[in-house]
């Protein structure tokens, strides 16, 4: 039987303070250096174990020592980490795993949809080969467009009978029973970016209709509850918003030729200080299950105006600087 290779390192000094900063809240840094190289980390204190390809290991024990010397200066969070992995040399890594992707193109109304960028491509090819897909990363990215775009394809092909939107109504300030209107209503400005995508590739008349004959479903998270979907394309949106107990809920409502597509930002919850979010759970628990896809984006994937790749920048660069 043939072993996985594997190598040992130290990080000096050991510093428990430090390395709690370079492991994140629950390893969440950890799991995001083995996602997106496929391996996988063991530590004990300042001795750490990786995990996978000898070239895929090299990579991690450099990304690793950079972001443990970045400690001693400031406090770590998701973002940086994910630039960190980038000037690292990830993006080349990820380059060359997506050579043996198939390039996924959607066509819509407004034309042919595809990926821009290796990150891109390899969403829209874990969404075609998988039945359950998470893009995670940051605004502008194009988490849920490429999503519903996939759910419009999927449909217009008759792969699914139904397509089926879901976002946590995460309240700020006002209490969802105060707003007018019935519930579909009061849910509406929730899912807004959701519409804006459908609308764009469908047309709206066309939108309505599907909705009408439910073939198009709108729905809060806590409506999931208690139901089955079979031959559904599935989109959940803001999942940073989903506690666990939610999260996993959603996730075992899919039923037999279900495709479900999970994005968010974990950078951007919205959840009490003390509520882990689902996101970020489901990260940690499902990242070795077979059929169950990760892909994760950075603002170097940003495709909306040039000025929100500056402005996603400009968030985090702020960030570091309070840290300090």
């Amino acid at each position: 039987m043939t072993k996985t290779p594997h190598h040992d390192f130290t990080l000096e000094p050991d510093d428990g303070e430090r390395l709690a900063n370079l492991a994140g809240p629950f390893d969440e840094h950890l799991r995001q250096i083995e996602l997106r190289l496929g391996i996988e980390i063991a530590s004990r204190g300042n001795v750490f174990r990786l995990s996978g390809s000898e070239p895929a290991i090299r990579l991690g024990e450099r990304a690793l020592r950079e972001l443990y010397a970045a400690t001693e200066h400031e406090t770590l969070t998701g973002p940086q980490v994910n630039l960190h992995l980038s000037e690292s040399g990830i993006l080349a890594a990820e380059a060359r795993a997506t050579e043996g992707a198939q390039e996924v193109a959607v066509k819509t109304k407004r034309g042919t949809v595809r990926g821009r960028g290796a990150n891109q491509t390899r969403y829209l090819h874990a969404i075609a080969t998988h039945d359950i897909n998470f893009g995670v990363g940051p605004a502008g990215t194009g988490k849920t467009y490429l999503a519903v775009a996939m759910a419009v394809d999927a449909l217009n092909d008759n792969r699914v009978q139904r397509l089926i939107l879901v976002r946590p109504a995460v309240e700020a300030g006002e209490k969802l029973g105060f707003l007018p209107g019935d519930l579909t209503q009061k849910v509406d400005p929730y899912l807004r970016p959701l519409y804006d995508a459908l609308y764009e590739m469908l047309g709206i008349e066309r939108v309505m209709k599907l909705i009408e004959r439910n073939v198009i479903e709108i729905a809060p998270l806590a409506y999931m509850r208690g139901r089955t979907l079979n031959d559904s394309f599935v989109i959940l949106d803001e999942a940073q918003n989903t506690t666990v107990e939610q999260m996993k809920m959603f996730l075992t409502r899919i039923g037999f030729g279900s495709v479900a597509v999970v994005t968010g930002d974990i950078s951007q919850t919205d959840l009490p200080k003390h509520v882990k979010s689902g996101l970020r759970d489901a990260i940690d628990v499902l990242r070795e299950v077979e059929g169950v896809s990760f892909t994760f984006f950075t603002a170097k994937d940003v495709v909306r105006h040039p000025l929100v790749q500056r402005i996603v920048h400009a968030y985090e660069a702020r960030e570091q600087e309070q840290a300090r």
